[in-house]
């Protein structure tokens, strides 16, 4: 499903350039379930942002479900991205002045749709079908991101890419969040990336890679 290839990312800094990532190799499978480990400033958030279609690789391959999409422009990467991915955030990134479903149903205009009971059913399997008309600010931080996940899989992508999804929860809200996504992906077979600096979150995916100055250093399968 995602292959990267060499991948080099770099950031201009004045009159020097910045090397974020400094050769990715890394396949993930349709249907698996990867974490993502690192310090801070390692490279995966970036890592992540060019999995995702939303930053562009400065050298390198990069094929997404068997397609080369490095050297694919702005207005076909958003095609991508609606089509084919689906992002959960660490700051939910809710509008707060919309309810959790007009929230959700955003999801689903982005990718050129319109239809309230797919948004419905959505929140519904994320167990918030009472709130739905509740904006974020009368909703708990487990609540916030059962929207934000429900937000992501309305459009049913194949692959959900979540940075640092529990970062802002408690244990408990945070263990449901994983418990959450863990069933989605095993019901829906979604190939599923995530950030983390939790083991204990990123024991609940099938594989971890650790990634340290721009580049992979270990793998491990859980």
């Amino acid at each position: 499903m995602i292959r990267l290839d060499n991948i080099i990312k770099t950031y201009p800094m004045g009159k020097r350039e910045l090397q974020v990532l400094r050769g990715i190799n890394l396949d993930i499978g349709k249907g698996e379930m990867v974490a993502i480990m690192g310090p801070s400033g390692s490279g995966k958030t970036t890592l992540l942002n060019t999995i995702g279609c939303l930053d562009k690789p400065s050298s390198g391959k990069y094929y997404l479900d068997g397609r080369e999409v490095s050297n694919l422009n702005r207005s076909e990467l958003a095609d991508v991205r609606a089509k084919k991915i689906g992002f959960i955030f660490q700051t939910f990134n809710l509008l707060p002045q919309l309810s959790a479903l007009a929230n959700v149903e955003l999801g689903l205009r982005y990718a050129g749709i319109s239809d309230r009971n797919l948004s419905l059913e959505a929140l519904t399997k994320v167990g918030l079908a009472d709130r739905a008309h509740h904006r974020p600010s009368e909703m708990s931080g487990g609540e916030q991101q059962r929207v934000a996940v429900a937000r992501a899989l309305v459009k049913k992508p194949p692959i959900i890419l979540a940075d640092e999804p529990t970062g802002n929860l408690d244990s408990h809200n945070g263990a449901e969040i994983m418990e959450m996504l863990t069933g989605l992906h095993r019901d829906r077979d979604i190939t599923l990336v995530m950030i983390t600096h939790e083991a204990r979150i990123a024991h609940y995916c099938q594989r971890i890679v650790h990634i340290e100055d721009g580049l992979i250093t270990a793998e491990e399968k859980v």
